[in-house]
């Protein structure tokens, strides 16, 4: 297996994208590979500081960068050679040189350099971001999360269908509930396309559609997998990010405050649960759709969250998804891309 490393993309890069990466190495196998881009001096620089004899590492020297809050269209255009464009190129099937690769840097780029280099899985209209989102009821699967905000109802309900093959293939649920978001849980609720979107759904046989589900129903376990738009699962899962941290936050500083004794006293049952519900023990998301293994991690990554996007990223090449899909969405009603 070799996986791809943008070394160059993230918050925190490169620094913490090469200390995860290093980390990676060992939980993988002895003929496992991560190519690593980006500038190439920095890269051995890295490895030299660190001491690391490991022919399981490579490097792939690039010379540019997309930067975070760069145009995505015109950045993969104009910038052939920066390690978001060079990774897609390399996975996509003219070179098929990497079994998957991931980046924390700019989603719009890790978007649009797929699409292009690495194309569409046959059947598929529109490729989608797939999150595992930690809920008190167990983790879930949330698509899409960005990466088109405008789709149409057939677009919806491929994300049923591929959300629920993603759900059996790494979840491990074997027969997930799906339900699309709307305004509320009631037939008559939503706007035309959305119901459009419900009845593709209830057309696949193999799916277990479930209806509409509310936000509030998310995160009680009302479902395994949640379809919606870019726009609303982008907010939903920064929303729901931003409220989890500051929970904790708040119950740390009012124990504190009424006891401190008690504070150390529940710290590892606080430290449990937040582990449970911390985005970095998921690594990346997988861009759903595209022919190959295209895995986006959060901007703010840390070593630990590329760790677990490398592995990841593993765990999702060898585990037959895209074949899958493939098979599933050739059973759907058959509409105009």
């Amino acid at each position: 297996m070799r996986i791809g490393v943008d070394v160059m993309g993230g918050d925190h890069a490169p620094g913490e994208i090469l200390k995860g990466a290093f980390a990676a190495l060992e939980q993988l196998d002895a003929d496992d590979r991560i190519a690593l881009a980006g500038d190439r001096d920095l890269i051995a620089e890295a490895i030299a500081e660190r001491g690391i004899d490991d022919p399981r590492i490579e490097i792939i020297g690039t010379t540019e960068v997309i930067e975070m809050a760069a145009p995505p269209v015109d950045s993969v255009r104009q910038r052939p050679d920066s390690s978001i464009v060079v990774l897609a190129r390399m996975s996509g099937p003219k070179e098929a040189k990497l079994d998957g690769w991931l980046s924390a840097g700019n989603t719009g780029a890790c978007v649009t350099a797929s699409q292009f280099h690495m194309k569409r899985l046959p059947g598929v209209h529109r490729p989608g971001i797939a999150v595992t989102v930690p809920t008190f009821a167990g983790p879930i699967v949330l698509l899409d999360v960005g990466a088109n905000i405008a789709p149409k109802p057939h677009h919806l309900a491929q994300y049923g269908v591929m959300g629920r093959v993603f759900s059996q293939k790494v979840l491990g649920v074997e027969n997930p509930r799906v339900a699309l978001m709307n305004v509320g849980g009631e037939e008559q609720k939503g706007t035309t396309e959305m119901k459009r979107a419900r009845d593709l759904l209830r057309s696949s046989r193999d799916t277990n559609f479930i209806g509409y589900v509310e936000g509030r129903g998310v995160f009680n376990g009302e479902a395994d997998v949640v379809i919606t738009d870019g726009v609303v699962g982008n907010v939903m899962l920064k929303l729901a990010e931003g409220l989890s941290a500051g929970i904790f936050k708040a119950i740390a500083a009012e124990v504190m405050e009424i006891d401190p004794s008690l504070a150390l006293r529940l710290e590892p049952v606080v430290r449990s649960i937040y582990a449970k519900h911390d985005y970095h023990e998921y690594g990346g998301a997988p861009l759903l759709g595209v022919n190959g293994y295209s895995i986006i991690a959060h901007g703010s990554s840390v070593a630990r969250t590329i760790t677990n996007a490398i592995l990841r990223t593993r765990q999702f090449a060898q585990s037959g998804l895209n074949d899958a899909m493939v098979s599933a969405l050739a059973e759907m009603e058959e509409v105009p891309a």
